[in-house]
């Protein structure tokens, strides 16, 4: 099994019990089972965005619930939704270079589900051109959001903002 494990079984549903929020030691299985991460890559030469897919799955470590709705964003953002958190964590577990990373900061989406609300981030890779072999030695690959359809509607909405901001100039 690679050292991403976990992020090939993207699009397997799973079932997880509301996350404790109660200021115990977070690890980064907790953080990630309460948010989840769009990862992408924009060559800006060619103007080309990618991002990678798993199956039919977007976000790691797994796709949105069913009952995920979008909501406003809370008031107050807890350390189980930190960005700075949730990088390291998606670092740690998948293997990933803290280095080559950009969060997007003016990504801020946030989900109501029935096991409480889910923060969506995206990290950038900042590389020369994607890693593919990455992704790929994990069951995923890199693609153009013209060649996602078949996905998620909800997953979709997500990369069209995505896009949207990366073409208007923004987390370059």
């Amino acid at each position: 099994m690679s050292k991403m494990s976990g992020i090939g079984q993207c699009c397997r549903v799973q079932q997880h019990a509301k996350p404790d929020h109660s200021g115990t030691a977070m690890t980064s299985p907790d953080i990630l089972n309460a948010n989840r991460v769009i990862l992408c890559h924009f060559d800006s030469y060619s103007a080309a965005l990618l991002f990678a897919r798993w199956g039919r799955c977007m976000l790691a470590p797994e796709p949105l619930p069913e009952s995920a709705v979008p909501m406003v964003a809370p008031a107050d953002v807890t350390a189980f939704h930190d960005a700075e958190a949730v990088k390291q964590a998606a670092v740690a577990r998948y293997g990933l270079n803290a280095d080559e990373l950009v969060r997007m900061d003016d990504f801020d989406q946030w989900m109501q589900t029935d096991a409480g609300p889910i923060r969506v981030h995206v990290l950038r890779f900042s590389t020369f051109e994607a890693p593919a072999p990455l992704i790929a030695a994990h069951d995923g690959v890199f693609k153009p959001i013209s060649e996602l359809r078949g996905s998620a509607m909800l997953e979709l909405n997500l990369l069209r903002e995505v896009f949207n901001l990366v073409m208007a100039g923004s987390g370059r």
